[in-house]
């Protein structure tokens, strides 16, 4: 009989189809710099990056004259108003996989490198906070990831042990993250460049249809 008792799931990315939903917000915000960040760029080196690591970065890159805690806030501001007024797709399978081992018994967490009141908004928007114990987000923790701490802070907080734990991620920082707090890490990335950088996970998936069929077929849960 499995001993795993909670699934931990990142947001953007995973659960969430957020990252052109991401780019975009940047990209209407460093218009009145007159900068533009390409796609494939953002993938490769922004995404899954907290927003004050990547504010930081894209000052120094493109040589933005501005103080670096205010042009954290108003970027931080329009993400917000963002995820507030806007609907955001899941990702592909992901409310089918989340409802059945809800309706399993199993206890979900979010673990998130994104602000609270961003989290609050998506989940008080799309009204899946329901399925959710736990929330660990930016705002919990004083080292995002790749650091381990959200992680740590998690399982703590849910009274568990790491061994019945499974964590679901989309990013390398992510995986490092999760795999450092010593959690098993299943990658889950579509995009075949991204899905390459993750073979450090304990599995890789495409989806989340082909992760569930993987965990039943093993008789993990």
């Amino acid at each position: 009989m499995s001993n795993i008792k909670a699934l931990l799931f990142d947001l953007d990315g995973t659960l969430i189809d957020s990252e052109k939903f991401h780019f975009d917000c940047w990209n209407e915000f460093l218009s009145q710099y007159h900068v533009a960040l390409d796609f494939k760029d953002w993938l490769s080196n922004y995404a899954g990056i907290p927003l004050p690591q990547n504010a930081k970065t894209i000052i120094g890159k493109f040589k933005i004259e501005e103080n670096l805690e205010e042009f954290i806030e108003k970027s931080e501001q329009l993400t917000y108003d963002g995820f507030r007024t806007k609907d955001i797709a899941l990702m592909p399978f992901a409310l089918d996989f989340i409802e059945y081992f809800y309706d399993k018994g199993l206890t979900l967490a979010v673990v998130t490198a994104s602000p609270r009141i961003d989290v609050e908004a998506v989940f008080e928007r799309n009204g899946l906070a329901k399925y959710f114990s736990l929330f660990i987000t930016r705002t919990d923790v004083s080292k995002s990831k790749p650091d381990p701490e959200s992680y740590n802070i998690c399982v703590e907080k849910l009274g568990l042990q790491k061994n019945e734990c499974i964590v679901f991620e989309d990013t390398v920082n992510g995986v490092k993250s999760a795999m450092a707090a010593g959690i098993t890490t299943y990658a889950i990335q579509n995009n075949i460049r991204a899905h390459q950088k993750l073979k450090m996970a304990d599995q890789l998936f495409l989806n989340f249809s082909h992760a569930k069929s993987y965990i039943l077929d093993q008789g993990i849960l």
